[in-house]
């Protein structure tokens, strides 16, 4: 009987997790700063998607000299904004949250 309730648990379990998984998704739009070179944007990039719980980045750059505006979808169970900013400034961009 034990056996037959651990295994129903463990099947309901299996089927609930991705979907949870999913309602954790957020989106935040961070701009990065002091990124004026073109190089920037693919570092700025890198460094997000490097951070655990980063499911997808996208960079904009109005033109070599601008800021870099830095969309992502996370996880928020995994990571937050503020690890997020930390991994741009750690690499010499600081960042914030664009209003």
């Amino acid at each position: 009987m034990f056996h037959r309730l651990a295994s129903a648990v463990l099947t309901i379990g299996l089927f609930a997790a991705p979907s949870l998984a999913v309602a954790a998704e957020s989106t935040v739009t961070l701009a990065v700063h002091h990124a004026g070179c073109v190089l920037c944007g693919p570092i700025v990039k890198s460094t997000l998607e490097h951070v655990t719980g980063v499911k997808s980045v996208q960079v904009s750059q109005a033109d070599g000299m601008d800021d870099v505006t830095a969309t992502v979808l996370f996880d928020n169970a995994l990571t937050s904004p503020n690890a997020m900013i930390k991994a741009t400034t750690d690499h010499g961009y600081p960042a914030d949250l664009k209003s």
